[in-house]
């Protein structure tokens, strides 16, 4: 019998390549957005889809019904594009409608885009060690990072209440093939895009996630660091972080470019490798 996953932000940057990534491994799909189906949805013929507004309860338990688990991507989706408030009352009431509708209709799993955020971006104030892990959670610095960490709270709750496993999948900064070619542009300044530790995720990686999130033999409530395996960097780590954050404990050898953000959870509990780096798009 086939697995109906609604997915939530359908029409978004990792909900379209998570919907594909659904469709191309045999899942059912239900691709649910606020805005109207877009033309240039991968798998058109294979998908159904539905305008929602997931701010109302309703609509969200209509929208869930009949499907057996849910990868909820919808949320304003980064800081700075509404005001703070908005941010964080918009990302809470849909992050809470779809928790809650998802165990009154008796959906078999919950996988969610949590966000590395929550560990301490822009990192204005240095990360307490590196490489950071679950462990440097929670360290919110903004209102979206703070409707994330509200929401794990919630999701480790209601998990506890209803046995439906909930996995939160911290995604690094998501990264699309077309957007490589800037990559160049900043590695004679590590100081660019040192706000998140020089990190990154594939946005076919992280439909991956999504997938593996699915399948993994995992129950209660869990949170995984979702980046790729190196650094958006040709600068080894070890001389970037003796330029910008020379003070920060080192709680085991950096090397090469590895990534700053420690993926061996995801590895060891969901069976996560990075298939997509940079430097095999980049000549």
């Amino acid at each position: 019998m086939t697995t109906t996953v609604c997915v939530t932000g359908a029409a978004g940057k990792v909900g379209r390549f998570t919907v594909l990534d659904l469709l191309d491994h045999g899942y059912g799909v239900v691709g649910v957005d606020v805005v109207p189906r877009p033309a240039e949805l991968p798998g058109q013929d294979r998908l159904a889809y539905l305008q929602a507004d997931l701010e109302d309860y309703g609509d969200t338990a209509e929208v869930l019904a009949g499907c057996d688990a849910v990868v909820h991507l919808a949320n304003v989706p980064a800081p700075g594009l509404v005001p703070p408030a908005r941010t964080f009352a918009r990302n809470t009431v849909m992050n809470g409608n779809v928790f809650l509708a998802a165990v009154q209709l008796g959906l078999r799993r919950v996988v969610w885009a949590s966000s590395e955020t929550t560990l301490g971006l822009d990192f204005t104030v240095p990360p307490r060690y590196v490489p950071i892990d679950e462990d440097h959670y929670p360290y919110p610095a903004s209102t979206y990072a703070l409707s994330k960490v509200v929401s794990e709270t919630a999701a480790v709750q209601i998990a506890g209440w209803s046995g439906i496993p909930f996995i939160a999948l911290r995604l690094s900064n998501v990264i699309l093939p077309s957007a490589y070619a800037a990559f160049p542009s900043w590695q004679h300044d590590p100081q660019t895009r040192k706000w998140n530790l020089w990190s990154y995720i594939d946005v076919r990686d992280a439909a991956l996630a999504c997938r593996l999130a699915l399948e993994a033999d995992v129950t209660g409530a869990r949170s995984y660091v979702i980046a790729n395996a190196d650094t958006v960097m040709s600068t080894p780590t070890a001389d970037l972080l003796d330029a910008v954050f020379p003070g920060v404990p080192r709680r085991r050898p950096v090397e090469g470019t590895t990534s700053l953000f420690s993926i061996e959870k995801a590895r060891a509990q969901l069976g996560f490798e990075p298939r997509h780096s940079w430097h095999d798009e980049v000549s």
